[in-house]
């Protein structure tokens, strides 16, 4: 008997152990990753705006601008001006971040200014469509480049592609599961390697013109398209190129200094994806025509096959660099979406949960990585991510719109950053254009189906977050429990003031 009492206080000393062990992880939990220093420079910052916008999209189909407006002059000031929205909309998130210093992009700004029910409808439409399709295409768009070399001449099956896209995912979400510093230096060099193809394809279409290369250019606005019409969708084409212009906003607690390495990011990192992509286009048009440009499947392929010759096979291994950079940067940031939602009780509170060894929220960017599976089984949802996209800027929107009314509203916030009130009203003017501009010029019923899912939201967030059923919350504790312990998981302190 007294062998065994004696087990029993060991164990109990030891259980008491593993709690304090597991209760001395939450509280620093955040702080351990600010003390990361991931952020201390804003070149990180800048490689995590550049390496998230710039994806596949600026390489395989700047065509969807050009189809709109049909002309190369209108084409190029089209995607000048995409360029400088952009920037106007970051500006806009530059003085939320550092006026509200919480993860998460738009949720926290949505939920200060207008309460639970606009910041959830924000989550419930983000991580169940925006994002993880988002992902999905990109994934996919990786999976054909790297596919591609294998079977010359033809398309690559889609259970091959399907598969890479899937092994691209797990591995993504492995990597910011396992360490935000490695996820962020990955960040970091995928952005090198893409902007190497962009220097060349840059250089060479530098080159050309001081060759005399400019034929294409003569004449640049003769049988252009101009309409309201045409020019709101080569908006919406050019400024999907540059989503992610707001990336940063979603890792606003794990920036050293945002104050300053916020802004200034955003100051560089922006304007220089506008000139890279203006002047990436030119490239294009240095050696094809309008026409030429609008047949071609994949357009960085067919520059590289008619000007860099033997060397052409760099441009489909830095466009699959490429994918996987903005995929990366995808997943690293959208993530900390899942976690600051479960942290407000919006999601399944083990989202919000933070690995004890390894600092990162794992449950949440693991959540992401598996709805963003699913959304590669169906194949091709391009058409789908058309639908929804315009859901996108109605949340874009809604934000700046948010910063507008919180002028008045809470004029008490301090505000490191102050920008002049007209640029946010312009960006609220250009978002509600955005949506409404597909809608008015192709109505589909699709657009109605979307909008019928972003509002069934309203019925979820009845039932689940503010009626609290108690059958449900019985359900979720145990599975919490459970995922608790085998991702050896903890939730964060919550910090009094």
């Amino acid at each position: 008997m007294g062998e065994e009492s004696l087990k029993k206080r060991k164990g109990e000393d030891k259980g008491r152990e593993d709690r304090q062990s597991l209760q001395s992880h939450e509280p620093q939990t955040m702080n351990l990753q600010k003390q990361a220093n991931l952020f201390l420079f804003p070149f990180c910052g800048i490689c995590m705006i550049v390496g998230t916008i710039i994806g596949s999209g600026i390489f395989v189909s700047p065509k969807s601008v050009l189809a709109n407006v049909e002309a190369v002059g209108p084409c190029l000031i089209i995607w000048a001006a995409c360029g400088i929205l952009a920037t106007l909309g970051a500006l806009c998130f530059a003085e939320l971040g550092t006026m509200i210093t919480k993860s998460g992009g738009e949720y926290p700004y949505l939920m200060e200014a207008f309460g639970p029910i606009p910041a959830f409808l924000f989550s419930w439409t983000s991580l169940l469509v925006t994002k993880p399709s988002s992902f999905a295409i990109i994934c996919l768009s990786f999976a054909e480049y790297a596919s591609a070399p294998f079977y010359p001449g033809c398309d690559p099956p889609q259970a091959v592609v399907k598969c890479l896209a899937a092994a691209a995912i797990v591995v993504i979400t492995i990597v910011n599961s396992l360490s935000v510093k490695l996820g962020s230096y990955l960040q970091n060099f995928l952005t090198a390697a893409k902007m190497i193809i962009v220097a060349v394809i840059i250089v060479s279409g530098i080159v050309l013109l001081a060759q005399g290369k400019t034929d294409n250019f003569k004449d640049s606005f003769k049988g252009s398209k101009i309409s309201v019409s045409s020019i709101s969708l080569a908006f919406y084409n050019g400024l999907w190129a540059y989503d992610g212009w707001n990336q940063l906003n979603y890792i606003t607690e794990e920036l050293k200094n945002p104050y300053r390495n916020l802004p200034l990011s955003i100051i560089i990192g922006i304007p220089l994806v506008t000139v890279c992509y203006v002047l990436i286009n030119v490239s294009y048009f240095t050696v094809m025509t309008s026409t030429e440009l609008l047949q071609s499947q994949a357009v960085a392929v067919t520059f590289g096959d008619r000007v860099l010759y033997p060397a052409s096979w760099i441009v489909p291994l830095f466009v699959v660099f490429s994918t996987l950079g903005s995929a990366n940067g995808t997943c690293f940031t959208a993530g900390r979406l899942v976690y600051v939602a479960g942290r407000e009780g919006h999601v399944l509170k083990i989202l919000s949960y933070i690995s004890v060894k390894h600092l990162t929220p794992a449950p949440a960017i693991i959540f992401y990585g598996a709805i963003t599976i699913i959304y590669i089984i169906p194949g091709d949802i391009d058409s789908l991510i058309n639908y929804f996209s315009f859901a996108v800027w109605i949340f874009y929107g809604l934000t700046v719109l948010a910063l507008i009314v919180m002028r008045f509203t809470r004029k008490e916030l301090k505000r490191p950053i102050r920008i002049p009130i007209i640029i946010p009203v312009i960006v609220t003017l250009v978002s509600i254009l955005l949506v409404l501009a597909p809608i008015i010029s192709a109505p589909e019923l699709a657009y109605l189906y979307c909008t019928l899912f972003i509002l069934s939201g309203l019925i979820v967030y009845a039932l689940f977050v503010h009626l609290k059923f108690s059958w449900a919350q019985k359900i979720s504790k145990p599975i919490t429990m459970h995922l608790q312990m085998l991702l050896e998981v903890v939730p964060e302190e919550e910090v009094t003031e």
